[in-house]
C-alpha cells in the first residue's frame, strides 16, 4: 500500500475516510496488516503529506491511531493530548489538517478505562498529590462529570459505569466545542467537505465503536 499523494487525497470523499479506518480497525483486530513499504511512504512523503483524517484520541499508550486503524506514514494527522478534550490550539491543529492539508475527517477517539477520566473523577485524590499542571488538566473533565452523574451516585473511578458513561460523553462534549469553537470546521461540515464523528477503543479487544 503507497503512501497518499495530493492527487489520490483529492478523490477520498469523507466517507470513503470513514470506511478506511473502518477496514484498518477490521485487520488490527484480526492481527492482519496491510502490505506496506515504510521506507517507500518515507520517500513517497519527503516532499509533502496530504493525509485523509484527523484523529483527536488520548495519550494512552494503548491506543496509538496509526496502529488500531493500521495506517501508514503520511495517512494521518495525530493529535493525543490526555482525556482527548478540546481546546484552542486542538483546534487550530484540526483546522490546518482539514482546511490547509485538505483532511476528510476528523475523528475524536475515546477508548475505555481512560486514566485522565479516572483522574477527573478522583480529582480530590490527585489534588492531594501535588501535581498543579495534572490538577488544571483533570479540571477539564469537571462539568461533564456534574452533567451526567445520578444523585447519590459515587464519584469515584472504580465505579465503572460513571466511567464509561464519562467517555461517552466526553467524546460528545469534544464533538460540540469543535462545532461551537471552530466556524472553520464548522463550515467545512456543513458545506459536506468533512464529517466530524466520534469513536471509542475498548483496550481488552481491540474494536472501535463508532458513535
Amino acid at each position: 500500500m503507497k503512501a497518499h499523494t495530493h492527487e489520490t487525497q483529492l478523490t477520498i470523499t469523507p466517507e470513503k475516510a470513514l470506511n478506511f479506518l473502518k477496514e484498518g480497525n477490521l485487520r488490527f483486530v484480526n492481527n492482519l496488516k496491510a502490505n506496506r513499504d515504510l521506507l517507500e511512504q518515507v520517500n513517497a512523503t519527503r516532499e509533502g503529506q496530504w493525509p485523509f483524517a484527523v484523529i483527536l484520541s488520548c495519550i494512552d499508550s494503548r491506543t496509538s491511531a496509526e496502529l488500531i486503524f493500521d495506517q501508514g506514514l503520511g495517512d494521518i494527522f495525530s493529535i493525543r493530548i490526555a482525556g482527548n478534550f478540546v481546546n484552542q490550539d486542538i483546534l487550530g491543529s484540526m483546522e490546518f489538517g482539514c482546511n490547509v492539508a485538505g483532511s476528510k475527517l476528523v475523528v475524536v477517539l475515546g477508548h475505555t478505562k481512560c486514566g485522565a477520566l479516572k483522574g477527573g473523577l478522583d480529582a480530590a485524590q490527585i489534588e492531594g498529590l501535588g501535581m498543579d499542571n495534572l490538577n488544571h488538566l483533570v479540571s477539564h473533565f469537571d462539568a461533564t462529570i456534574k452533567e451526567i452523574i445520578e444523585e447519590g451516585e459515587e464519584r469515584s473511578s472504580k465505579n465503572s459505569s460513571l466511567l464509561e458513561r464519562l467517555n461517552q460523553q466526553n467524546v460528545k462534549n469534544a464533538i460540540e466545542d469543535i462545532r461551537k469553537q471552530s466556524s472553520t470546521l464548522k463550515k467545512l461540515e456543513d458545506e459536506g467537505k468533512i464529517k466530524i464523528v466520534g469513536a471509542n477503543y475498548d483496550v481488552e479487544t481491540g474494536v472501535v465503536t463508532w458513535l
